[in-house]
């Protein structure tokens, strides 16, 4: 597996880890319905624009690739609440690659690119009841700072909590 920034060409394919990977992630945590109407082909323009507008190294989107296809991603930029501090905004893998260690290249990957871009904190949401992201966040050396929101997404009330590491 290698990692390396996305090109706009990538966005079918993101679009396609990103559906498949809420499905089977957010399963019994979002609406059934709302993971239901995900479409790759509708997510694919919104893709092409993130990685076109990418700031590279502040911003940016980088892929997960095996020899054969696109088995993961993750987005990242300045954080919403404080732009000094780094927010990764997405990552997710092809659920048949769940537990190979992908992710955690992934994760590499994406903390390495924001040291380069000279972040000294980064920061991220995940759902509250999201046990399996909450774990593997936790290994990577993450942990819950106390902020949490209340995220609507498919109109369900959903916990999100933010977790925060230092880089470098």
């Amino acid at each position: 597996m290698r990692t390396r920034q996305a090109r706009p060409d990538d966005a079918s394919a993101v679009a396609g880890v990103y559906v498949r990977s809420w499905r089977a992630a957010f399963a019994g945590l979002v609406p059934q319905h709302h993971l239901d109407a995900m479409d790759a082909s509708r997510e694919e323009s919104e893709w092409t624009t993130v990685i076109a507008e990418t700031r590279w190294p502040s911003s940016g989107v980088l892929v997960a690739e095996t020899e054969t296809a696109i088995v993961g991603f993750a987005g990242f930029g300045p954080s919403r609440e404080t732009p000094a501090v780094a927010e990764i905004g997405t990552l997710y893998a092809l659920p048949e690659v769940w537990g190979t260690g992908i992710g955690r290249q992934l994760m590499q990957a994406t903390l390495t690119a924001l040291g380069q871009a000279d972040y000294a904190q980064a920061t991220l949401w995940v759902l509250a009841d999201n046990e399996r992201a909450r774990r593997f966040y936790e290994s990577a050396g993450w942990h819950a700072d106390g902020a949490a929101v209340l995220d609507t997404t498919g109109g369900a009330a959903l916990d999100k909590l933010r977790y925060r590491r230092p880089l470098g």
